[in-house]
């Protein structure tokens, strides 16, 4: 297995934090219940992708019962106490990082997340330095599952998608990475113990595997 040494891109939610079980249990208590006019989304339909377009697409599909402004507001709301109080960081992150970094490789974070919350996890867990932090609101084209958003991160490291890793762990990451060209890995969990991960190049479970694809 021939892995890209040019750059490491690491997705946030699900992979670096535990934050998918909270955010499914948010879906579940109030938008799947309250801000859905009917029927019955999986979370699969909707993890990874921005909260933004998130509420685009249930509009489209189910009907909303809230405002664009009324839904991004109620996940700000959310977001504040389960980025900074609630989520853990994944076993061995500061370290894999850090090896990352003496090897000469690029560091980043891409992710669907706003800024505001991807800096609470950089704040809180002290992953910084990093070479980009890229989110889903930094570009203009559409976020996950579509490519754009890994083309964006190559081409801010002066790099092709073909000279990174991707490490992500919800479909609509992994079909986004993979169709940027990215090496990509899909990091299994117990939040996504059951989904089709097969788009990615390789499957890992857990941090002491990914730690053994990444560096060795």
């Amino acid at each position: 297995m021939d892995v890209p040494d040019d750059a490491v891109l690491f997705d946030m939610d699900g992979v670096l934090v535990d934050s998918e079980t909270y955010w499914h249990r948010f879906e579940d208590d109030w938008v799947y219940a309250e801000a859905i006019e009917s029927g019955d989304p999986s979370h699969e339909e909707v993890t990874g992708m921005n909260y933004r377009e998130i509420h685009d697409y249930l509009t489209a599909e189910y009907g909303t019962t809230v405002t664009k402004e009324e839904f991004v507001a109620a996940y700000d709301d959310r977001a504040q106490s389960l980025y900074g109080e609630q989520v853990e960081l994944m076993d061995g992150a500061n370290d894999l990082f850090d090896a990352i970094r003496a090897a000469g490789r690029k560091l980043g974070i891409v992710s669907s997340a706003p800024q505001a919350w991807i800096g609470i996890v950089r704040d809180r867990f002290g992953l910084d330095p990093l070479d980009l932090i890229l989110s889903a609101d930094d570009i203009d084209d559409p976020g996950k599952p579509e490519p754009h958003i890994y083309e964006h991160a190559a081409a801010e490291l002066g790099l092709s998608p073909g000279d990174c890793v991707v490490v992500e762990d919800s479909v609509h990451g992994v079909e986004a990475a993979a169709r940027s060209g990215a090496f990509t890995v899909a990091y299994r969990s117990t939040h996504n113990a059951e989904l089709d991960l097969s788009r990615a190049d390789v499957v890992v479970d857990g941090p002491e595997e990914l730690r053994r694809t990444l560096l060795d």
